[in-house]
Parts: C-alpha cells; sequence; structure tokens
C-alpha cells in the first residue's frame, strides 16, 4: 500500500516536472515566434503577410495548402535588393568594360562602349537595351563559366556603392530576408525569377538570400561544352541571348524550370506584372506583393517614370486587385541590415 502511494506520488510529480518542462519549451517558441518579421512596421502590410502564411500552413485549415506546393518567387532587382542607378549587373559590365579596354582599343572610339569607359550615363541611356545587351554580351562572352562566376565573386568583394560606400550585395532588404526565412520556417521553397543573368546571380543568391543556385531563375546566354586544351571538360559562355526571363518571360520561365505555379509572388516594376498576374490567377489562397519605393531618404523614391525598376500598369493592377503593396518608408523600419542598430 505504501509502496504503490509512493510510485503514484512519484509518477505524479514527474508529470509534473513535465508539464512544466513542456509549458516553458512551449513559451520560448512562442517568444521565438512571436514577431517573425522584426524589420517590418506593425500594420496591415506586416498583418497580411502573416495571416497568409498562417492560413496555407494550417493543417486542416479551408486554405490548407500541402507544403510541396507552397511555391514563393522574388524577382531580385528592386525586390530582394537596390537596382538605381543602374541594375548592379550593369555596373559589373561597365567595370568589365574599363577593365577589358586596354585590349580592346577600338573601344574607345566606339559605343556603347565608349560610354562606359569615360563613364557617360547620359550617352549609355541613349543606347538603350541594345547598348546594353551589347556590353553584357561583350564582357561575359568567351569565359569558362567557373571563370566567370570567380570573376564575379570577385568584383562583389572589391566593388563599392557609390552612395553607400558598401559592397553591392550588402544593399539587399533586411525585411525581405527576414520574409524568406520566415517562408522557409513554414516550408515554403523560395525562387529568384528575375531578369539579371542567371549566373551572375547565381554567385551570391545562396550566400546572400539562402537561395542555392538551382532555385534562381534568370536571363541566360548560351553556352557550350567543349573540351580545354588539356582535355579537361568546360562550358563556355557564347555572345548569344538563349532566354530573357522578363515581363511575358518571367511566367514561361517558371513554368520551365520550376514547373508549379507559385502561390505568393513579389516583385516592384512593370516587369514583374506577368509574373504577378501568373500567380495571382491560380486557384486557392494566393499572395501578390509589390515593393513600392517610397522612400527617398534611406533609398530611393521613384515609380511611374523612372528608367530603372519602372512601376506604372503593376501598381495601377496591383491597387484594383487589392495585391498588397509595399510603402517602403512607411512599412519597413530598416532597409539594409547595416542600418540595424
Amino acid at each position: 500500500m505504501i509502496t504503490t502511494m509512493r510510485q503514484t506520488t512519484r509518477r505524479a510529480v514527474l508529470t509534473g516536472l513535465l508539464r512544466a518542462a513542456l509549458c516553458v519549451l512551449a513559451s520560448h517558441s512562442a517568444f521565438a515566434q512571436a514577431d517573425p518579421l522584426p524589420s517590418w512596421q506593425e500594420g496591415a502590410t506586416k498583418k497580411s503577410i502573416i495571416e497568409f502564411v498562417t492560413r496555407v500552413a494550417t493543417p486542416g485549415g479551408p486554405q490548407f495548402v500541402p507544403a510541396v506546393q507552397r511555391i514563393a518567387v522574388f524577382d531580385n532587382d528592386g525586390t530582394l535588393w537596390s537596382e538605381q542607378p543602374v541594375y548592379f549587373q550593369v555596373t559589373f559590365a561597365f567595370d568589365r568594360i574599363k577593365a577589358l579596354a586596354p585590349q580592346h582599343p577600338e573601344w574607345k572610339d566606339a559605343q556603347p562602349f565608349k560610354a562606359a569607359i569615360e563613364s557617360d550615363s547620359g550617352a549609355l541611356a541613349a543606347s538603350g537595351e541594345k547598348g546594353l545587351l551589347e556590353i553584357v554580351t561583350a564582357t561575359h562572352a568567351g569565359m569558362t563559366t567557373d571563370a566567370f562566376s570567380q570573376t564575379v565573386a570577385d568584383w562583389l568583394a572589391s566593388a563599392r556603392h557609390p552612395r553607400f560606400n558598401q559592397p553591392y550585395d550588402k544593399l539587399v532588404y533586411q525585411p525581405q530576408l527576414e520574409l524568406l526565412a520566415y517562408l522557409r520556417q513554414n516550408s515554403f521553397k523560395t525562387y529568384i525569377v528575375s531578369g539579371g543573368g542567371v549566373e551572375f546571380m547565381r554567385v551570391f543568391a545562396e550566400r546572400t538570400y539562402g537561395i542555392p543556385p538551382e532555385q534562381v531563375v534568370g536571363s541566360s546566354g548560351v553556352i557550350k561544352f567543349q573540351l580545354g586544351p588539356d582535355g579537361t571538360p568546360e562550358l563556355i559562355k557564347e555572345p548569344k541571348i538563349e532566354f530573357i526571363d522578363d515581363g511575358p518571360g518571367k511566367p514561361v520561365g517558371i513554368n520551365r524550370f520550376i514547373g508549379r505555379r507559385p502561390i505568393l509572388a513579389f516583385g516592384n516594376s512593370d516587369g514583374d506584372l506577368q509574373m504577378l498576374q501568373w500567380t495571382a490567377a491560380g486557384g486557392g489562397a494566393r499572395f501578390i506583393g509589390i515593393v513600392h519605393h517610397t522612400d527617398g531618404e534611406r533609398e530611393w523614391a521613384y515609380d511611374r517614370t523612372s528608367p530603372v525598376g519602372k512601376l506604372d500598369k503593376a501598381l495601377e493592377e496591383g491597387l484594383a486587385r487589392g495585391w498588397t503593396i509595399v510603402d517602403m518608408k512607411r512599412d519597413w523600419k530598416v532597409i539594409y541590415p547595416f542600418q540595424n542598430p
């Protein structure tokens, strides 16, 4: 009898301790999850994100989405990192023109190369997309993919943004880094779908965003396989465009390289409109976000008339359809990680 009472008491004590431990763990977990987006201001925008993720990730809920279907796509330039005063890959290409100029004396009198060498932004703008394509092709082609990746890595390690004097890959948006992490914590698979060069972005995407190279979709040039002089297999970048992942090319790229329609898409410009439309057109729960650059003090303020990252038609459609428009000045406590206290 006494032994039985002692055993019962011991079990009760152990049960009580176990419950207390579970309560402590639960409280720590709740605290850790209390604010998954600390750099986002409290308000309707942040609330809409958290509510959407909660709905699609709650088993048994009316809008539950199986993890395998939780695909999130993000534009890169202007959505995950800055894009002013020109796209960062264009700056990389300009720097490569200057570095290669001694080997190409013909460039000093030929546009758009002359403008790049002389840092003549007016002449560069006048050359339009055709001129930029010529520059990118001339500086990227003829290299092995390994050599190109190393060149990009070296540039990112040494180049500095003219306004902030920071490496270009430090001008990423802290709130978006938190959002990417939050989505992955809730079993989303996060992708970059950008008009930027896929080989360029893959150099830094995993280190910077936690997005592995196989989850980066971008514009690409033709690449050929060959055996090098010593018989080593290598991939060579050719001066030909294979795929432009911008505008209507984005949903095509999603279909081609991902194979599932996303349930969440984020962009910042008219070049993202078709990707946003394609995502919104699917059934079930959907989240469509647009980053609106409204902060001229901490970043830049631009939209409808900007030659870089123009946001006009996508803004109109977003407002009409009730998509989530992120007002950078109002909704983000900080812009860049280096601004964190």
